[in-house]
């Protein structure tokens, strides 16, 4: 793969947004993850250090100390405006607010960090930048109104293991590449362990799917599962048809 064109096709589609939208910069979690460290890279190369605002949010107890050091590794290293926002009050407020309710407040964080990233970019006239890859979008391993709610996806049509080899042409920490994927929902979590494979073999079952390939084994079967029953999270909403009627 040619990561030169790769990373100047993306910085120029994200300049293009940007002015397009007449927005003052724009606004991003930063995790402490290689998704977010490439999109933070991508967007300070389009649009420079200061019209770049990181939000890293932790939350106490969950967050691993390492993620919250390799967020600030990033943002320091870009030189770019940050705050650090622990979303744990949020959560209790929440949850004392309307009870406790396991798979509830898994979505409900995501939701949350959304709600600040958006809390940032109307106050400052900003858009927000999502960090979803390709792999994370076709089988819809991200929140609805969650993470998948931003204004646009810059590396939207990157494979995760391609945005592994453009982190690389970038600089992205070393120790933020080799980092097992999580989104930090609970203590333990990683991607590959909720997918059920690693991204390399999901990778190769997604673009043979793209080419109209079939493989007869379960982990094929499950990724064909995944992609049909996440296919809500990829449309708007449906509404029925009454035009005929009036």
């Amino acid at each position: 793969m040619d990561c030169k064109a790769i990373v100047d096709r993306i910085t120029q589609f994200i300049r293009e947004i940007v002015e397009k939208s007449k927005s003052t910069g724009v606004v991003l979690g930063l995790s402490g993850g290689v998704d977010s460290a490439v999109v933070a890279f991508l967007c300070v190369k389009a649009l420079g250090r200061e019209k770049v605002l990181a939000n890293i949010m932790p939350e106490k107890g969950v967050t691993p100390e390492r993620d919250v050091e390799d967020a600030l590794q990033v943002a320091k290293m870009l030189g770019i405006k940050h705050n650090v926002i622990e979303i744990s009050p949020f959560v209790h407020l929440f949850l004392e607010t309307l009870g406790e309710d396991k798979n509830a407040v898994i979505n409900l964080k995501p939701r949350i960090r959304m709600t600040i990233n958006y809390f940032f970019a109307n106050k400052l006239q900003r858009l927000v930048v999502g960090t979803g890859n390709k792999s994370e979008i076709m089988v819809g391993y991200f929140t609805k109104y969650g993470d998948g709610a931003v204004d646009f996806n810059p590396i939207g049509d990157l494979y995760k293991t391609e945005v592994f080899e453009v982190a690389k042409f970038l600089g992205v920490p070393e120790n933020i590449i080799k980092k097992k994927p999580t989104a930090g929902l609970y203590v333990g979590q990683t991607d590959e362990d909720e997918i059920g494979m690693s991204y390399a073999e999901l990778d190769e079952i997604l673009k043979a799917i793209e080419k109209g390939i079939k493989m007869e084994n379960e982990k094929f079967k499950r990724v064909l599962s995944l992609i049909r029953a996440s296919e809500h999270k990829r449309k708007l909403p449906p509404i029925p048809s009454v035009r005929d009627l009036i």
